[in-house]
């Protein structure tokens, strides 16, 4: 690690998802984008479901998220996600199916269908889909 990076680890319940030196990270906060420069000063906070966006020396690349919450102390970052998908591992055609099933199931607003899981179920694909984007 340099004076211009970072440790970045993103761990879901099942794996590590990576570990590495970065230069730049920025994670969807509940409240709006955070963005960790090395050095950064020590932070906790809750995420959202959405897209993490991850500067390394000579290349950027994303990973959707399912909320969790980001610790910055010691010039590292920790995400601890409820799940995480590079975009490398996404598979374009099922988050779209994933999509449709959720937007299908809003639209019928039928009494068995719980609102709330159905959006929150179109939000990850999104987020996965913007990933993969």
């Amino acid at each position: 690690m340099t004076e211009k990076t970072q440790r970045l680890e993103i761990i879901t319940p099942e794996r590590k998802v990576y570990s590495g030196d970065v230069r730049f990270v920025v994670v969807p906060g509940v409240e709006g984008e955070l963005g960790f420069l090395p050095h950064h000063a020590p932070l906790v906070s809750a995420l959202d479901i959405g897209v993490m966006r991850v500067q390394e020396e000579n290349r950027t690349f994303k990973v959707a998220i399912s909320g969790g919450f980001v610790e910055v102390r010691n010039n590292r970052v920790v995400v601890l996600a409820r799940t995480a998908e590079r975009e490398d591992e996404i598979d374009r055609e099922r988050a779209l199916a994933a999509k449709a099933r959720a937007e299908e199931r809003l639209k019928a607003r039928t009494p068995d269908i719980d609102i709330v899981r159905a959006e929150l179920a179109l939000k990850r694909a999104l987020a996965r889909l913007k990933a993969v984007s």
